[in-house]
């Protein structure tokens, strides 16, 4: 869909004025971010990006459909998004976006009087609920009851074990981490106590399977090779790994022992040290809040048994037990689901929320919260 007349001259016009101020690069890509109020007082974050000679208008916190700009030539609906239902019905680019545009052009020109005012503005006065932040995750566990606390799930005496193993350095001890040698049965072996230590009250686990057998009927299915390689052979395991083994496949998930999606299934993983060439790490990894519980109580398990065994991210797992992580602030308009992926590792944020889901405890919680800047305008010199 094409828009001609006068909201085509004004997207042009838009287009035209932002160029005069500062960008951001993104790979090849130019892109303007600009928070600005509409004639409501109602602030909306609006994005332009230049690729590759073509224009690209987003609305961020809103639900437009994006415009792609050809300048002085064209402009269109982007034809990968829809359209969406509006407050007045219209399903019409231009009519919805045009007050937009227009407002924006306007905050452009004061932006380019005085651009440190403008920023103040936005500072102020850009609702919390749409911008993102890090709070301690003890504050919030503190103040939101229905909140969920793994160290309660998971229960005081496992607590206690994990929290005593990490403190006493059992992570950093290469003896009690590393096996020399390993075969498909020894795999399998840890895969039982795995699955019985990990289980869930819905799961159906028979304890009299075998470890061979249980890995067949709960894991992935899609083995690599796995189960035709001779399972008493520690050279054939060891080939298998180094990739150098005949039946050895490609673009499976020989580890994913409990199914789930690409965040929460649960992986017990084998792999060279990253530090030398002979030896095998054996790992558990679920980290998603939903089967976390499940992989401390698999690592505890095997530990139990006398077996060498590690869990990802072990401190990070520590600091979730303790409270001593962080929540991320997600905007109102963002998924939360993998939304702990937009912050960095340093940050500790395994958890997310809303900012509107403090609900009442807003006002103690907001002074522990450290927002992430946001996008400032400023003019080409």
């Amino acid at each position: 869909m094409v828009m001609k007349g006068n909201f085509e001259e004004n997207v042009y016009a838009l287009v035209e004025e932002v160029m005069q101020f500062q960008y951001q690069i993104s790979s090849v890509d130019r892109i303007w971010d600009i928070l600005f109020p509409d004639k409501k007082n109602k602030y909306h974050h609006i994005r332009i990006m230049k690729s590759y000679g073509t224009f690209y208008l987003f609305h961020i916190d809103g639900e437009l459909c994006n415009l792609e700009i050809e300048q002085n030539k064209c402009v269109r609906a982007g034809s990968s998004f829809g359209f969406s239902s509006y407050d007045d019905g219209s399903e019409d680019p231009a009519k919805v976006w045009n007050h937009l545009i227009t407002s924006a052009r306007e905050w452009l020109k004061f932006t380019k009087r005085d651009w440190i005012k403008a920023a103040k503005a936005v500072y102020e006065a850009y609702p919390l609920n749409r911008r993102y932040g890090i709070v301690p995750s003890s504050l919030v566990k503190a103040s939101l009851s229905d909140i969920y606390h793994i160290d309660k799930e998971l229960g005081k005496a496992k607590t206690k074990k994990f929290i005593r193993l990490f403190e006493e350095g059992y992570f950093r001890d290469r003896d009690l981490t590393i096996r020399e040698d390993m075969t498909v049965n020894d795999y399998f072996e840890y895969c039982k106590i795995a699955y019985i230590a990990g289980k869930r009250k819905e799961d159906h686990i028979d304890k009299s399977m075998t470890g061979r057998k249980m890995y067949e009927c709960y894991a992935d299915g899609r083995d690599e090779g796995l189960l035709e390689i001779d399972p008493n052979s520690k050279t054939e395991f060891a080939d298998w790994i180094d990739g150098k083994h005949p039946k050895k496949d490609r673009g499976g998930h020989p580890w994913e022992i409990k199914r789930g999606g690409n965040t929460t299934h649960i992986d017990l993983s084998v792999s060279r040290p990253y530090y030398r060439d002979e030896g095998f790490t054996v790992c558990v990894v679920g980290a998603s809040i939903g089967r976390l519980k499940e992989a401390i109580c698999m690592f505890l398990g095997i530990h139990q048994a006398g077996l060498p065994i590690t869990i990802s991210d072990a401190e990070g797992v520590y600091k979730r037990l303790l409270a001593r992580d962080n929540f991320g602030i997600v905007p109102c308009h963002d998924s939360l689901h993998r939304a702990n992926q937009h912050f960095h590792e340093h940050e500790d944020v395994h958890d997310v929320l809303y900012f509107d889901d403090l609900g009442r405890y807003k006002r103690r919680i907001k002074p522990f919260i450290i927002w992430e800047p946001l996008p400032i305008l400023r003019p080409v010199k």
